[in-house]
């Protein structure tokens, strides 16, 4: 296939994909006692027996490579009125400062989750497989919670949206 096909095809995929709506989730890791997250909305389940999902994360981005060399990561699930914290993990606020934004707590496994998330669950990484110009981190969860009553923050289209209620 020729480069201006395959870059006509990039295009359109990129547009497709931006009309998938996803839940803004933060992913977070540390590395020699550094904490360090993101904004990703890239995360799926993967198995229910072990429960373990997936992140997928770009390779030129500081948390791939501490995700590569470090055994457990978070994830956080924003709800709707956690734009702010998705905004700052996304590069609005410099790293350092990233996580006096929302109210934090240190897992036993050593890694941070917020406290007040939609829902949030506490992975070990049991796999990397590389891909194009991401990685995907496999994670046996190690524990999750939820929080009923918080309605997620979802991104699609470049924008942040809330779900709406059921269509009968």
């Amino acid at each position: 296939m020729n480069e201006l096909i395959m870059d006509d095809i990039g295009t359109h995929f990129r547009a497709v994909m931006r009309r998938f709506p996803s839940a803004v989730n933060i992913i977070v890791s540390n590395k020699d006692g550094v904490d360090h997250g993101m904004t990703a909305t890239a995360v799926m389940s993967v198995s229910m027996e072990p429960p373990s999902l997936v992140v997928c994360i770009n390779n030129k981005t500081f948390l791939h490579e501490i995700l590569l060399n470090q055994p457990t990561f978070s994830v956080n699930v924003l709800s709707a009125e956690q734009q702010e914290i998705s905004n700052a993990f996304s590069g609005q606020v410099i790293p350092k400062e990233r996580f006096k934004i929302g109210c934090w707590e240190r897992h036993s496994s050593g890694v941070l989750a917020l406290e007040n998330a939609l829902a949030k669950v506490v992975c070990k990484r049991i796999a990397a497989i590389p891909y194009g110009t991401h990685t995907l981190f496999i994670g046996r969860v190690i524990e999750a919670d939820v929080k009923e009553d918080h309605i997620p923050l979802l991104y699609e289209n470049t924008q942040y949206c809330i779900t709406s209620p059921k269509i009968n």
